[in-house]
């Protein structure tokens, strides 16, 4: 492997840039003309995609002409954001980290050229790279083996092809951000979670920093106990829209006291900051606390990602104010975390969004969610 490894080398990647002569595929395609891809290799991206790492390309070629060479071997579907082209590589592969969100450090770069691995590795050494002969064995190394595989990360790269066409759309609609909110026809699913579940919201925690009140990650067997721990709840979020599913994009940990809940946890998915998730959740959280006569309290720890979280809990009515229902938790909540206080009131539904969310403090079975009151903008049935 040529390059500047990160600090942790089995850290997860979250995208492979492939070059494609002679790498993805036997050959250069401008001198051969009738590339071959080999079985091999075509195991490897069929894998990579079936455990949600997502796979681009990096290639200096006629876009056009090497994007037909993929459709004719059937697997351009495969490869999100490529930058087919004939500037630096270096400059594609952070056009691709930029395009998906991801740190440099989540990007692996495979080439048969060493001296492009090392343009590579001089301008971004995050970039784990990789020459052409090992692509037969990434499957088996640990950086390409998540600890588990859920039903939102084999869907990945469909999720995320989803949201380059809805921000396609949005960049074309005329009206308000509301309107265009109104128009991908949302619904939004609030549940207690299941044992089957349980994967899906580790990997929320583990994915997610932005928008992760705490910063804390709950492995699976913390979990699990608490799905039959008295006074618990834990929920997970999922969100649909007209152009697909978004996966799981919210989890909530709720600890209920006799004068207050205790909301432990909030985290969501940052793909969905825009659509609003996380001040949606608060807001139900606020209304089935108002309707069960408790105060809220929420758990808070600050870090240099996670303003945008702090400003969705202020923004619900948190506040640092003193309040006797605090006792049941206060000074448990562990080091450097505030305890936010609300007084909750009566909560509007949602304007841009279906809900569908159990009642609190009705005693469903776990994963049963009881209806809720929602407005749903559009004629026709919720898909």
């Amino acid at each position: 492997m040529s390059g500047t490894p990160p600090a942790d080398p089995s850290t997860p990647v979250k995208c492979l840039v492939w070059d494609l002569d002679n790498t993805l595929w036997q050959g250069t395609l401008l001198e051969d003309g009738d590339v071959v891809l080999s079985e091999a290799v075509r195991e490897v991206i069929l894998g990579l995609d079936a455990r949600g790492i997502l796979q681009s390309v990096c290639s200096r070629n006629s876009h056009d002409h090497a994007w037909a060479r993929l459709q004719a071997l059937g697997v351009a579907d495969y490869f999100v954001v490529p930058e087919i082209g004939w500037g630096h590589k270096s400059d594609a592969v952070r056009r691709i980290a930029e395009q998906l969100d991801f740190a440099p450090g989540a990007i692996a770069f495979i080439d048969d050229q060493p001296a492009e691995r090392a343009e590579v590795a001089h301008h971004l050494p995050d970039v784990r790279c990789y020459p052409a002969e090992e692509a037969v064995t990434l499957l088996g190394l640990p950086e390409f083996s998540p600890r588990s595989v859920t039903v939102d990360s084999r869907r990945r790269r469909t999720m995320y092809q989803a949201g380059f066409r809805r921000t396609d759309e949005q960049a074309r609609h005329t009206g308000s951000h509301e309107d265009f909110l109104r128009s991908l026809e949302m619904v939004m699913h609030i549940g207690r979670a299941t044992d089957v579940e349980l994967s899906r919201v580790e990997e929320l925690t583990l994915r997610t920093s932005q928008m992760n009140a705490t910063g804390v990650h709950y492995p699976d067997e913390v979990l699990r106990a608490l799905l039959v721990r008295p006074g618990y709840e834990v929920l997970i979020t999922t969100l649909t829209d007209r152009f697909g599913p978004h996966g799981a994009v919210g989890v909530v940990l709720l600890e209920k006291h006799a004068r207050a809940w205790h909301l432990k946890l909030l985290a969501t998915s940052c793909r969905v900051v825009a659509f609003g998730v996380g001040t949606i959740i608060l807001n139900w959280l606020a209304d089935q606390a108002a309707r069960a006569g408790v105060h809220l309290l929420a758990d808070f720890r600050a870090t240099d990602r996670n303003r945008m979280m702090e400003i969705a809990y202020r923004f619900a009515g948190f506040d640092d104010q003193p309040c006797d229902c605090r006792a049941p938790v206060s000074g448990g909540s562990g080091k450097d975390v505030q305890l936010l206080h609300l007084v909750p009131g009566r909560r509007g539904v949602p304007t841009t969004v279906r809900l569908i969310a159990p009642g609190l403090t009705d005693p469903a079975p776990a994963g049963e969610a009881l209806p809720y009151r929602a407005l749903h903008h559009r004629s026709g049935p919720a898909r």
